[in-house]
């Protein structure tokens, strides 16, 4: 029998018999991980333990404590979950799998009443079939037999998403003699996906926590973000107003050439946020003297705080904008992170003390003499930029930091208006596949960065771990003291970012380290139909990635 020499990480290699699964070769590596492995990189190709090596190979394993295995730890527990809930409540149950939040994902059941002991025993359940040890098989199967095994399950959100998919074959897998699609990996048992808590909502609606990146020695306890949540349920509600729930609805729109509607009433939608902050503002006005506006990377915050310059003078609001860049401390000073570098992300980077001197003096009525930063020189500078505020007009600032008190810990809070911002994606590629705000984020910066950065789409893949990171550290924890949220998602944009960010992932070289994440990107847009940006408005936030916007061309 012919014997290939596997290369672990370039630590170790070791030979195996031909056609020895990736499962049998993992646990001679086991000892380099704290968790259960979940699945393999083969020369830069992601795959599951059960397939076979055939030739000689660079391998790596991933466990629930990485991005990639922790996706798919969660995909499998979702598997788990709707197989629970068959077994629990019958099959004419269904789950809903909704959107992310907290760590978690939100979850509804359908044509069943819940409550929290029936939850549970639905979790019992699920512990016993992690106990049970079953398998997840993978079966590839042509497009059309996957329609019509869905059609006749009566599973018309598979049917309708296989329509649009120009694949001949497609992955399926099968759970308890259950088959389902999924997009992307599962593990390779059920015994690894041994940790997860469910947490009852209202309404049917509950959420679905695992380990995550951050925590992954255990589940922790889900905290409940009411507005957030509030937020992403008026969206999803919404979504179902325009039968958009799915990626197959927006296809079949995009389709039959419908979609310029579409584009107008999402941007209308959008706007209307903005609106209400306006009217919330001046309702408050002999109070409110500064808005400050924070989000994930790529949440649209420019355009919003520029638009809702707009919305604030059409009511007779004069508003200044104040950048926290510019009271970065010198370079020479900027305080160090673990790895020793430059941390401009830490809220010490920040002249916190000068910023709030300049605050107190604007609204005491005095003249200030505002910094720029200068970052080719890594200094401030000052440039003859003077500002001088009357009674009633607003600053407005954007930024990491914007929603930390410690920000503007010499403003009172009620002074303040505080808005955070993400697109917070209500669409789905069908019932159990939803779509994470953070690939809608991804996406549209790696259009930013290619088209006014100059980065390719590998240099920003590269960097998404640092910059989730940041956020994880400094924009999340504060959410919860937003005064209100703008969702920047707008329900067609996956169509057009589909048409610039594709031949950007495709240029990814197949032996970069973060090709997997491309492909993934690749197809997962496969899963919609592009749309044309030109009806797409000049003001529109989705402007700010894809170009051509009023507010900066």
């Amino acid at each position: 029998m012919k014997m290939v020499k596997v290369n672990y990480r370039g630590i170790e290699t070791k030979e195996f018999l031909e056609d020895t699964s990736l499962l049998e070769i993992s646990d001679s590596f086991k000892k380099y991980y704290n968790y259960p492995i979940l699945v393999a990189k083969v020369d830069n190709d992601v795959m599951g333990l059960a397939e076979p090596v055939t030739k000689k190979s660079d391998i790596d394993f991933y466990d629930r404590s990485s991005v990639i295995g922790n996706t798919i730890y969660t995909r499998s527990a979702q598997f788990i979950l709707i197989i629970a809930v068959k077994q629990v409540l019958g099959e004419e149950a269904e789950v809903i799998v909704e959107h992310s939040i907290d760590k978690g994902v939100y979850c509804e059941i359908r044509n069943c009443d819940i409550d929290k002991p029936i939850l549970r025993k639905i979790e019992s359940k699920m512990h016993e079939i992690v106990a049970e040890d079953l398998k997840f098989t993978k079966v590839s199967v042509s497009r059309i037999d996957a329609i019509k095994y869905f059609r006749k399950k009566k599973r018309m959100d598979k049917v309708n998403v296989l329509k649009y998919i120009s694949n001949t074959y497609v992955n399926l897998y099968r759970l308890d003699d259950v088959y389902d699609y999924f997009y992307g990996e599962l593990a390779y048992s059920t015994k690894t996906i041994d940790d997860f808590k469910l947490t009852y909502i209202k309404d049917n609606g509950f959420v679905l926590s695992c380990p995550d990146i951050y925590n992954p020695e255990c589940t922790l306890d889900y905290k409940h973000h009411k507005m957030l949540f509030d937020t992403f349920l008026d969206y999803t509600k919404w979504g179902r107003i325009l039968k958009i729930s799915n990626a197959a609805d927006l296809n079949e729109v995009v389709s039959t050439g419908k979609y310029g509607d579409l584009i107008r009433i999402s941007e209308a939608y959008y706007n209307g946020q903005l609106a209400e902050i306006a009217d919330r503002v001046y309702d408050n006005k002999k109070n409110i003297k500064i808005i400050l506006i924070a989000g994930p990377s790529s949440s649209g915050k420019t355009t919003t705080s520029k638009k809702l310059e707009i919305y604030l003078k059409s009511k007779g609001l004069r508003t200044h904008q104040i950048s926290i860049d510019d009271y970065f401390i010198n370079r020479d000073k900027t305080p160090l992170d673990e790895h020793g570098e430059r941390d401009l992300e830490s809220l010490k980077a920040v002249d916190i003390d000068l910023l709030n001197r300049h605050l107190v003096k604007l609204f005491d009525g005095e003249k200030v003499l505002l910094p720029e930063y200068n970052f080719m020189t890594g200094e401030r500078e000052y440039r003859k930029k003077w500002l001088q505020m009357d009674e009633d007009d607003i600053i407005i600032i954007e930024g990491l930091h914007a929603l930390n008190e410690d920000l503007t810990i010499s403003i009172p809070r009620r002074n303040k208006f505080k808005i955070y911002i993400s697109p917070l994606t209500q669409l789905n590629i069908d019932n159990h596949n939803h779509i994470h705000t953070s690939d809608t984020r991804k996406l549209r910066r790696i259009i930013r960065d290619n088209k006014f950065r100059n980065y390719n789409a590998a240099d920003t893949l590269k960097m998404w771990e640092k910059i989730s990171y940041g956020e994880e550290r400094y924009i999340f924890p504060f959410q919860d003291d937003a005064d209100m949220i703008i969702n920047s998602a707008l329900v067609y944009e996956l169509g057009v970012l589909k048409t610039y960010a594709e031949p950007l992932l495709f240029s990814v070289s197949e032996n970069d380290p973060v090709y997997p994440e491309a492909l993934r990107l690749i197809n997962f847009l496969r899963n919609f139909l592009p749309i044309p940006s030109e009806e797409v408005p000049d003001d529109s936030v989705l402007r700010e990635f894809i170009g051509n916007s009023c507010f900066y061309e």
